[in-house]
């Protein structure tokens, strides 16, 4: 006997299902009060790792005030007030062997640096240094919106998934409702009912592990973001466009990297604090010459210069000329020789890792565009199999099987076509980040794609 569910439940279910999909591809999460743009500046002002960074930047650009105000003149005072108590074993006539008197002391004493050649090494190795934390601080923030869009498009992607599996848990169940009912008139098997329910169960466990998966992913996000998030807004696949980057060319994007990366930045700011400080190390053989002017003063009234008072202005130069230190500045010279080695070698390895990256990205892009045409093509088709199942199945030439099959396809085609826009997206985003444009701007411009 022919296995026939009738017409009006296939037709009513995938009319459904249809309209669960089309719903699904058009906006994934029902409402959305936060959209990615707002996401991304309660990220700015919230995100803990961005605060940290900031704060390291500023910690950081202390260095050059530092380092210069060892350059200028420094002014220091110091004074003393004492008790003295003199033993005197063999006192004169009339004196006492045990006199107490008071003495103090003042001094001013301003120095300027007039030949210190490591000062200045320092001051330029400390200018190196706060164009490494300032690139360091770029750099975060440009890993801050590849982070942002990664968990925002998650947390769309999970919400996808879950709609997916609701939508076929309905479908499923209607089909299992129909089966019965059909077995129960005598025209079906218990096969038909056996093979949906167990689609069914497999349907149910899928469904727990992705409403885990949905709360997993707004957490990530919510961690970003710094505040509840409750609604999204999904994709408008509609204002989605497939555009190519711009240069077309792989290598003209790498050029620009290498010019702009953040990264880069740091590896030569990093290279140039090491060059600087083989110089700071060299200066422990060089002599240094300061100017110095004191003044001083000193109070006693001891017994036999009793009431004294001295002033002391002094004016002068004065030299000091390293002879030996036990070779200790040779090997803070040899530190400082390999540490700009190393410096050197990662700066050429990070080179090399950036343009395999951009690389990657570019052709995530480029081949992103082509893979979302065909998946595109690929839901299309699904949905004729479907279509081509269901007139096939009131013929009797297809089973429950067949259409269980098909409708599973076509899920597995609207999924993939999904993940293939998101990738795509966040492919344009980590591109970006690489070439320093991940700013602002190209978040407003990548928003468009989720406004209605």
């Amino acid at each position: 006997m022919t296995n026939r569910i009738p017409k009006t439940v296939i037709r009513g279910q995938s009319l459904r299902w249809l309209l669960l999909g089309g719903a699904l591809m058009s906006c994934s999460l029902a409402a959305w009060p936060i959209d990615l743009l707002q996401s991304y500046q309660a990220a700015q002002r919230n995100d803990a790792s961005l605060r940290a960074s900031r704060a390291n930047a500023e910690a950081g650009r202390e260095r050059l005030p530092q380092a210069e105000a060892q350059l200028r003149p420094s002014v220091s005072f110091s004074a003393s007030r004492n008790t003295n108590e003199l033993n005197n074993d063999n006192p004169p006539i009339g004196g006492e062997k045990l006199s107490r008197y008071m003495s103090g002391s003042a001094n001013l004493t301003l120095r300027q640096p007039l030949f210190r050649t490591g000062l200045h090494a320092q001051v330029r190795q400390a200018s190196a240094q706060v164009d490494d934390v300032n690139a360091s601080l770029r750099r975060d923030e440009q890993n801050l919106a590849v982070r942002l869009v990664g968990a925002y498009l998650d947390a769309l992607g999970t919400a996808d998934q879950l709609a997916l599996v609701v939508a076929q848990r309905a479908f499923y169940t209607a089909q299992l409702d129909s089966a019965r009912k059909t077995f129960a008139a005598g025209s079906g098997t218990r096969t038909d009912i056996d093979e949906v329910q167990a689609r069914l169960d497999m349907v149910a466990a899928f469904e727990l592990e992705a409403r885990q998966n949905v709360g997993y992913a707004k957490r990530q996000l919510q961690a970003l973001v710094g505040e509840p998030v409750e609604t999204l807004a999904g994709l408008n696949v509609a204002k989605l466009e497939l555009a190519a980057p711009q240069p077309e060319s792989v290598e003209g994007w790498i050029e620009r990297a290498e010019q702009n990366s953040p990264e880069i930045r740091m590896a030569k700011a990093q290279l140039d604090a090491a060059v600087q400080g083989i110089d700071k190390a060299k200066a422990g053989h060089h002599p240094t010459l300061d100017g110095v002017v004191q003044w001083s003063r000193s109070d006693r009234d001891n017994p036999s210069q009793p009431n004294t008072r001295n002033t002391n202005t002094l004016i002068g130069l004065q030299l000091n000329v390293p002879l030996f230190a036990g070779g200790y500045v040779n090997s803070t010279v040899r530190q400082a020789l390999a540490e700009r080695d190393r410096a050197q070698e990662a700066l050429e390895s990070l080179r090399l890792d950036l343009g395999v990256r951009v690389h990657k990205e570019f052709r995530g892009i480029t081949e992103g565009i082509l893979k979302i045409r065909a998946m595109e093509q690929a839901v299309r088709s699904a949905d004729q199999v479907v279509l081509s199942n269901q007139k096939s199945f009131a013929a009797g030439s297809r089973t429950v099987v067949d259409i269980l099959n098909a409708e599973q396809q076509r899920t597995v085609a609207l999924r993939d076509l999904a993940q293939a826009r998101y990738l795509y997206l966040l492919s344009r985003v980590k591109l970006l980040a690489l070439v320093d444009s991940a700013d602002p701007q190209a978040m407003v411009e990548l928003n468009k794609s989720f406004q209605n």
